[in-house]
């Protein structure tokens, strides 16, 4: 049976936070890294009841951590046998130590419960279970200073849902978005092909980033050549200075879909994860004038133009044809190295389907504060 259920919890304000006991932690991820103690204090989430058994949760945070300072993400999960241990999302900040950061950013691997797992950035419930309640913890921590300047939190959130949708399901009908196209810069992955190894050797994964790049460039908010300097050429170095603000090193990848949203959070919008049911709900964001990045996979006869085939790949929605099809800054797209080839038309019924059928309907929201968003679905999956 066909199911789609999202729901997204989101908190803009009352972060009230209360002292913690110190934490000591070594970065795992620096060879002989020394145990450095930590300054903290922690805010709790109101416990979210569900409406429905929710088999995954994604959370998402907006925050600037000041250099010697960085936040724990954690979360908790219940259903009829009670609540499980907190476990780890992200120990997150938005450089890294080479620059500011006294941490290196990443997610934390092997955590596996009875109740299900993380995966990277995702609560899922094993076989059988579902979530009726949960609850997000966000810890600051700061080096010990006579003036600490403690992180600061603009937003958390988390969005809870449960996704079933048949091979045959019948495609959406086009609406609101018809005809429209937002004038979103493009930008190649391509071109970063085999570059920065220390980053999962460049453009052939660096679609999240790259995406991400799109996004903050329309909204005036991508780093200008001077900030981006350091990366050493003039090829996109936007698109590589986003990749070192995203990658997880756990992971071992810059596709984290929290942190995407939380590198654009950093530099000024409102952004975070979230599942849209279906291409009518991308139209309505489209008409607001928001674009979105969205998740998709496919073999490459499953979605024609594509010329590639993913297990996994972002790509942006910036637009519709007056025929319903969607128009993408695709920046896999042809395989090609060319901010030319990016603008790419998709069959309505096959971007559909390779969107919602492997990967839920999974979408970035990244927005200004002074952009209104549409107004939410009864089962609101945005806010």
């Amino acid at each position: 049976m066909t199911e789609r259920h999202a729901i997204l919890t989101a908190w803009d304000t009352g972060f009230e936070w209360s002292p913690a006991p110190d934490v000591d932690y070594a970065d795992v991820h620096v060879d002989g890294a020394a145990q450095a103690t930590y300054r903290a204090r922690v805010w709790e989430s109101p416990v979210v009841e569900s409406p429905f058994a929710a088999t995954e949760l994604i959370p998402s945070w907006n925050a600037r951590t000041p250099p010697g300072t960085w936040l724990h993400v954690e979360g908790r999960v219940a259903d009829a046998s009670g609540w499980t241990p907190w476990f780890t999302f992200a120990r997150w900040a938005e450089d890294d130590p080479a620059g500011e950061s006294p941490i290196t950013r990443t997610t934390v691997r092997d955590q596996e419960l009875d109740a299900g797992r993380v995966s990277t950035d995702t609560w899922l419930s094993a076989p059988g279970r579902g979530v009726d309640r949960w609850q997000l913890r966000v810890s600051a921590l700061a080096v010990p200073d006579d003036e600490i300047a403690w992180p600061t939190v603009s937003l958390v959130a988390g969005v809870a849902s449960r996704f079933a949708i048949t091979p045959d399901e019948p495609t959406s009908v086009p609406g609101v978005g018809r005809g429209r196209e937002i004038p979103v810069p493009p930008h190649s992955q391509r071109l970063h092909v085999d570059s920065f190894p220390e980053w999962d050797n460049g453009g052939q994964s660096w679609c999240s980033p790259t995406s991400t790049t799109m996004l903050l460039e329309h909204w005036g908010l991508a780093p200008g050549r001077e900030e981006a300097a350091w990366v050493g050429h003039d090829s996109d170095p936007e698109v590589v200075h986003g990749v070192r603000r995203v990658f997880d090193r756990s992971y071992r990848g810059a596709g984290n879909w929290a942190f995407n949203t939380a590198y654009a959070g950093a530099r000024g919008l409102r952004a975070y994860v979230t599942r849209l049911r279906d291409l009518t709900e991308a139209e309505a964001f489209v008409a607001a004038g928001v674009p979105l990045v969205v998740s998709v996979s496919f073999r490459e006869h499953e979605l024609d133009g594509a010329g590639y085939a993913t297990n996994g790949h972002l790509l942006t929605v910036v637009g519709f044809t007056a025929e319903g099809d969607v128009v993408s800054n695709d920046p896999n797209s042809h395989r090609l190295p060319s901010n030319d080839e990016v603008r790419t038309v998709y069959r309505r019924d096959q971007f559909e389907r390779v969107w919602l059928g492997a990967n839920g309907g999974l979408a970035y929201v990244m927005h200004p504060l002074d952009v209104a968003l549409p107004p939410p679905p009864a089962e609101p999956n945005w806010r």
